[in-house]
């Protein structure tokens, strides 16, 4: 039997096991907002301490926290060294947008129906911190029984704020200096190993006008309407962002979405104050801070060029930027990991998988901003779509599961060998 059928077999007779670590993660709601995650991170540190792997607890201060726009977050990281050489980070992230409404399954339930767990997050991410756990494990057993020498070390990080940008996990963790891997591997999904993804610009506009009583409008100005005639000049934008393409292949054109909207105090009163919340998404050659520019430019020619229609002052504006996530650029130390992931998932998946863009951001592009090269894989459908991430009744199929931990624990195992 070759070391990978032996590390594909440790997985197979512990998957019940991983399957059943992964419904603990599930059954502790992480939702962010608001952001009280410090809990989900003291069980996972109890389910890992359980198995033999004690994680470091990296508490973020509360101040910090809180202007990141969350309540609590402690941030772990499992040192496990072998011996000299390049250390290789795992990260993935226990934090999840809310559930929201539709689900015919608890989204904190962790409900096995036909071979797929439901649930927030099964699909993104914390199926990978069950997947890069269970590898770490098969890797060291297989090893040990194998009495074989690995060079240098495997990190886990689980961190909890990728859904408002990182700032507060891996970007905290590598600016305290707890952390400097060689290289790492963020979570992703399985059938293709991810290069390059989008960057995102996040602005909050407020328009003020003049709250005034809906009967006697003339004597206000409507914010709402304001806010109207600068969405349209927004939305316009998109039909410009068709026009512009990337050269990496999985990733299309920018585009712009507006994804929250806030104002009013009555309906019996006209709108003094609207809050826009603008989500503008960057391919990779594009220039973040000219992207941003443009976007205040257009915001404010169309507050100017609004004429309230019946009269009244003029609608005020301000812009803040809430999220600056960049983009993703290939490092070129990123080949191993990406010639090792490919030639492990062909021989498990039975199909090639590529290495290609994706329209998401993620927290591997913090890793890259302080020259880690890192690439995206781990547990997950073909597409977002497939397995409902991010809506009601997301779920992971659980051969998924089982397969991608077998690549991951194969490419440990290929790139700790000694030289």
């Amino acid at each position: 039997m070759t070391t990978e059928q032996q590390l594909d077999a440790w997985i197979d007779a512990h998957f019940d096991e991983e399957v059943r670590f992964l419904q603990e993660l599930v059954r502790v709601p992480t939702d962010t907002p608001p952001g009280n995650n410090a809990p989900h991170a003291e069980r996972t540190a109890e389910l890992l301490a359980a198995m033999g792997l004690n994680a470091e607890k990296h508490a973020v201060p509360a101040s910090e926290v809180q202007a990141a726009g969350l309540q609590t977050i402690t941030n772990l990281i499992l040192r496990r060294p072998y011996g000299p050489g390049k250390t290789i980070a795992l990260n993935a992230h226990g934090d999840v947008v809310p559930p929201g409404e539709g689900w015919t399954h608890d989204p904190y339930g962790g409900e096995i129906v036909d071979g797929k767990m439901y649930g927030r997050a099964t699909a993104v991410s914390k199926c990978d911190i069950a997947s890069f756990t269970f590898a770490i494990r098969a890797l060291e057993s297989v090893s040990a029984s194998l009495n074989a020498r690995l060079a240098g070390g495997v990190e886990l990080h689980v961190t909890y704020d990728e859904e408002y940008g990182g700032e507060v996990g891996p970007d905290w963790l590598l600016k305290k200096g707890l952390t400097k891997p060689d290289l790492m591997i963020a979570a992703g999904f399985s059938y293709q190993v991810v290069v390059a993804h989008n960057g995102c610009l996040q602005l909050e506009v407020t328009v003020h006008g003049d709250m005034a009583h809906a009967a006697i409008p003339d004597s206000g100005t409507d914010a709402l309407q304001g806010a109207t005639h600068i969405l349209n000049a927004l939305y316009a934008l998109n039909t410009d962002y068709l026009k512009i393409s990337s050269s990496v292949e999985g990733i299309t054109h920018p585009y712009l979405n507006v994804g929250q909207i806030s104002g009013g105090t009555n309906t019996n009163v006209i709108p003094g104050k609207v809050v826009l919340k603008v989500d503008r998404r960057m391919i990779p050659e594009e220039d973040p801070a000219e992207v941003e520019a443009s976007l205040r430019r257009t915001i404010e020619q169309a507050a100017d060029s609004f004429k309230p229609p019946r009269g009244g002052r003029a609608i005020g504006v301000d812009v803040k930027r809430i999220l600056l996530a960049r983009a993703l650029k290939p490092l070129p130390g990123n080949k191993p990991l990406v010639d090792a992931i490919q030639k492990h998932g062909q021989a498990v998946f039975g199909e090639a998988i590529p290495a290609v863009g994706t329209p998401l951001y993620t927290d591997v592009r913090i890793y890259g901003e302080h020259g880690i090269p890192g690439v995206i894989y781990g547990a997950g459908p073909r597409t977002v779509r497939e397995s409902n991430a991010k809506r009601a009744d997301e779920h992971l199929v659980l051969e998924d599961l089982r397969r991608a931990t077998q690549v991951i624990a194969r490419t440990l195992f290929e790139l700790l060998q000694p030289t």
